[in-house]
């Protein structure tokens, strides 16, 4: 192992080597919460533990930001506006120690609402490497829609930091609006990939560039979970998982799917 690396707020993290030192408070946005249910009562992801966080962490790149996303409908939806709105959940550092006393194995999903820390298309950095830190013998994951493609600061960062949490057990999806998209981001090469594919796609298929991809189990299996399946908890994974839209904005979900941008 490397000696401990120094973490800033904006620098990039390696992919490799210890993680780095960040014992220190790491505050994404003053005030604002973030929530850790120990079991949800979802029955998409079965009874594992399942965080929200607030939507000032939601990239107002995502083709979903304002419309067709499911986590804005129902009754997550009105969960999710009570920890937008400040009146639900705990502060970061609660929520980094929340996460701590999970026991080692445990898994857990990160997000079912919300986006990686960090105010809309950045990434905090700081704040995954505390997150990393925390899910330490526990096997968490999430998706995000944060963009990783280009040689801005911006992307470069948080493509660095999206390899980072992948190569040291947090598993970061990186979320696809089509399956175009999906092979632009399976080339980064910098964690698993799932896309929305139209309301069509068959339970297996291809990319345009020939990449497998298997619709999530959950979609087309009765009786399927988060906590039985464990696809999008494996970061080394050789196949993009494909979701199929659902939800109130299905419609515009299948529509964005059926562009096939590569670069979004």
């Amino acid at each position: 192992m490397s000696q401990t690396q120094a973490c800033t707020p904006s620098g990039t993290l390696p992919a490799t080597g210890s993680l780095p030192d960040c014992s220190g408070p790491a505050t994404p946005f003053p005030g604002a919460l973030f929530h850790l249910v120990p079991v949800s009562s979802n029955i998409k992801t079965g009874p594992i533990p399942v965080s929200t966080s607030t939507r000032e962490t939601c990239p107002p790149s995502c083709p979903f930001y304002s419309r067709g996303c499911y986590a804005a409908g129902g009754p997550l939806g009105i969960h999710w506006r009570k920890v937008s709105g400040g009146t639900r959940g705990v502060s970061w550092a609660g929520f980094l120690a929340a996460v701590a006393r999970l026991r080692p194995g445990q898994l857990w999903r990160h997000n079912q609402a919300g986006d990686l820390p960090g105010a809309g298309d950045s990434i905090d950095t700081e704040a995954l490497a505390q997150l990393v830190q925390a899910n330490r013998s526990k096997r968490g994951f999430t998706y995000t829609h944060k963009p990783c493609l280009g040689d801005s600061n911006q992307g470069t960062a948080n493509r660095a930091a999206v390899r980072f949490a992948n190569g040291h057990g947090f598993t970061i999806n990186l979320s696809a609006n089509s399956l175009g998209h999906a092979d632009t981001l399976t080339a980064l090469d910098a964690g698993p990939v799932v896309a929305v594919v139209p309301s069509d796609f068959p339970d297996r298929g291809v990319t345009p560039a020939g990449r497998r991809v298997v619709v999530c189990p959950a979609q087309r299996i009765p009786g399927m979970s988060c906590d039985r399946c464990r696809l999008c908890s494996l970061a080394d994974r050789p196949f993009i998982v494909g979701f199929r839209p659902h939800g109130s904005g299905r419609k515009a979900v299948d529509s964005i799917a059926r562009t096939n941008n590569p670069a979004a």
